[in-house]
Order: structure tokens, then sequence, then C-alpha cells
């Protein structure tokens, strides 16, 4: 079993920056692929970004590209999303998750483990 917790969530003006940092503990020789996603109220979770743990290779959606930056520290087992020039629509829990399986993934199904997720506001 593998444990996700994030941190680093908080409240920022729209234009500022955020750092998620997601943390794995358990069995974290296990974890092939990390992923972000985000909900907000009434709606489903959306992917925001993923990577394969052992690769460079990352993804992501049009609505985030080139401001937001998934990374990883593979001897700390730790997630990290850089978020830069974060607009009002940004707002939303973010969830980091892992899958055990090698591949790379987009859909919240596909990921075996889930964080609580981290509250994110940005005001406008």
């Amino acid at each position: 079993q593998v444990q996700l917790v994030e941190s680093g969530g908080g409240l920022v003006q729209a234009g500022g920056s955020l750092r998620l940092v997601c943390t794995a503990s358990g069995l974290t020789s296990s974890i092939h692929a990390m992923g972000w996603f985000r909900r907000t109220p009434g709606t489903d979770r959306e992917f925001v970004a993923t990577m394969a743990w052992g690769g460079t290779t990352s993804y992501y959606p049009d609505s985030v590209k080139g401001r937001f930056t998934i990374s990883r520290d593979n001897a700390k087992s730790t997630a990290f999303l850089q978020m830069n020039s974060l607009k009002h629509e940004d707002t939303a829990v973010y969830y980091c998750a892992a899958q055990d399986s090698v591949g790379i993934y987009y859909r919240e199904h596909e990921y075996n483990y889930w964080g609580q997720g981290t509250q994110v506001t940005v005001s406008s």
C-alpha cells in the first residue's frame, strides 16, 4: 500500500505562484507514475499533470500547459507541482495520485492511490 499526503496549498493572488508537495510513504518502490488532479465543487476531478516515476517526460492539459510543472525527487518519494501565473479559475482542491503500473495515465480511474487533497484559492 502507498499513502500520499499533499501540502503547499493556500491563498494567492492572481498572477502569483504556489508549489504543491506530495509525499509518499509505504510501499513507495511500487510507484511507477504520479499525477496531479483538481476538483471544484460539483465537478469530477480534472487531470492537471502526470509523469512516469522513472522518466522525465511530463504531460499537461492545455488549461495549465506552460504554467504548471510536475517534478519529483525519487530519493525522497516526493512529487511537486509548481504552479505559476495562477488564475482565478485554478481555484480548486488539488490531489496527487500514484499508480503502480508502468505507463502514462490521464484518467482518474487509472490511479490506485490518492491523497486527501489540498485547497488552492486564487483571488482575482
